[in-house]
């Protein structure tokens, strides 16, 4: 950047040489102080004896820098070279004077000092002249930079916040001043946002203010021209986001009530009317296989009749459980994740086991629903997917909050994103939504080949009804 601040300098210089500054009075007069010196010089010479004189030298050649040097000042290099060649051409008389009148060899040195004070001041004064033109038009860049910094400042229609290191307001805009109303600097803002907090967790936190809007709260540190660190804190309104999120919670919470009653009446009709119709074909199978006089081949086959209908009977019963197990409702979760695992066991091969941690109580019915609901797609998915070889069911009741987890050794699967998961994967975002339907957080922990870990948790108050 300097070499090529120096380039344009010089290109810069070399077209101020070309033109001296001829239009200006002041210049002519600076020439003719020139005229006046070369002129009583060469008086001087060409009048004073030889062998001696007031002025044995003439008038002194250092003159010219008087003249030199102030059109060096004010005009640069273009003025300052202008008048030395001026000088140097008015001084060629005097140095052809016969019998060294002129004192040719040293006016030569005196010229040729004269020049190289001129070019070491012109070029001086420009360089210093480009390098404050280049600072005013920082200043001017920079201070166009703060004036459009401060037109959004005003103009943002977001409020807008700026602390010292006290966290007090030392500014605001238009914006935050109609929004709090009345004298905002010098009041703390932990006083205008009635919270208690620190600045380092400030950045995403949302208020609820009075004015019954909902904002998202950013704070940006910045170093002003004193070296004073300072702080912006601008509040974003989301109350139309949070209550589309609300609506969505609710709409989603309204779905899952829905199917869980579907569920509900799917498992009671199942087992009121399907289920009891086995049962009874069962019976009268079983009695039709006893009755005497029956060939053996139609007996036998009576017989194996009533096998398949009483196993279809049992794959009835287990659908009803699956849909709704009543032992949730009668008995709470534990009691249901107990029958849940003992049919893994007599069903599937993998070795399952409950852990129960904390004293055991009943919580309320949306908790041990959605908490069951979670560990039953765990399980499922386990079943289906991963090949495992064990199955721990681990829960966890904690003062404050209800802890599960689901393990299995099996294949395992890469993991995306609750919004980025594919087909196969569905399950997982059910658990995610139901987790946070009840305030709750799920994480899913697997990799190929590492088996897979969920883990569930809830805050023991029911999720507010929105």
């Amino acid at each position: 950047m300097t070499n090529l601040t120096t380039r344009a300098d010089s290109r810069a210089v070399l077209r101020l040489a070309l033109h001296p500054p001829v239009r200006e009075r002041r210049f002519w007069v600076i020439q003719l102080m020139v005229v006046l010196i070369a002129g009583l010089h060469f008086f001087l010479d060409l009048h004073a004896p030889i062998e001696a004189g007031a002025f044995p030298s003439g008038l002194p050649v250092a003159l010219l820098i008087v003249p030199v040097g102030y059109a060096a000042l004010r005009y640069g290099l273009a003025g300052a070279t202008c008048t030395a060649l001026w000088a140097i051409l008015l001084w060629l008389p005097d140095l052809t004077l016969a019998h060294d009148r002129g004192h040719v060899g040293g006016d030569v040195v005196d010229l040729t000092l004269v020049v190289i004070v001129a070019i070491v001041f012109g070029r001086r004064m420009d360089a210093e002249r480009f390098t404050h033109e280049r600072v005013e038009q920082t200043m001017a860049a920079s201070l166009a930079i703060e004036n459009r910094f401060h037109r959004l400042f005003e103009t943002n229609h977001s409020p807008i916040l700026v602390l010292d290191r006290s966290d007090v307001v030392t500014d605001a805009n238009p914006a935050a001043r109609t929004l709090f109303g009345g004298e905002l600097i010098g009041v703390s803002v932990a006083r205008l946002l009635d919270q208690e907090f620190t600045l380092e967790g400030l950045t995403g936190r949302v208020v609820s203010l009075p004015n019954g809007h909902d904002y998202r709260l950013d704070v940006v540190s910045l170093m002003n021209e004193e070296g004073d660190l300072s702080t912006q804190v601008i509040l974003e309104d989301i109350t139309e986001e949070r209550s589309e999120g609300r609506r969505a919670r609710r709409y989603a919470q309204l779905v899952v009530e829905a199917e869980e009653d579907q569920r509900r009446r799917l498992a009671r009709e199942l087992h009121d009317e399907p289920l009891q119709f086995f049962l009874l074909l069962a019976r009268r199978l079983e009695s039709l296989g006893e009755v005497h006089g029956v060939p053996a081949g139609v007996a036998d086959g009576l017989k194996e009749a009533h096998h398949q209908t009483l196993d279809a009977a049992q794959r009835l019963r287990t659908l009803a459980r699956e849909l709704r197990p009543p032992t949730l409702d009668q008995l709470g979760l534990v009691a249901a994740l107990s029958t849940l695992v003992a049919d893994i066991e007599d069903e599937a091969d993998p070795i399952a086991e409950l852990k129960v941690n904390g004293s055991e109580i009943r919580l309320a019915p949306e908790i041990e629903l959605g908490a069951f609901r979670i560990v039953q797609e765990a399980v499922r998915n386990s079943l289906r997917h991963a090949g495992a070889n064990r199955l721990a069911v681990t829960i966890t009741f904690n003062p404050d909050e209800l802890a599960i987890t689901v393990t299995d050794d099996g294949v395992g699967f890469a993991l995306n994103s609750p919004g980025e998961l594919d087909p196969e994967h569905l399950g997982l975002l059910g658990m995610h939504e139901r987790a946070r339907l009840l305030n709750g957080h799920l994480d899913v922990h697997s990799a190929p080949g590492r088996g897979a870990t969920v883990r569930a948790s809830f805050p023991l108050d029911p999720p507010p009804q929105n």
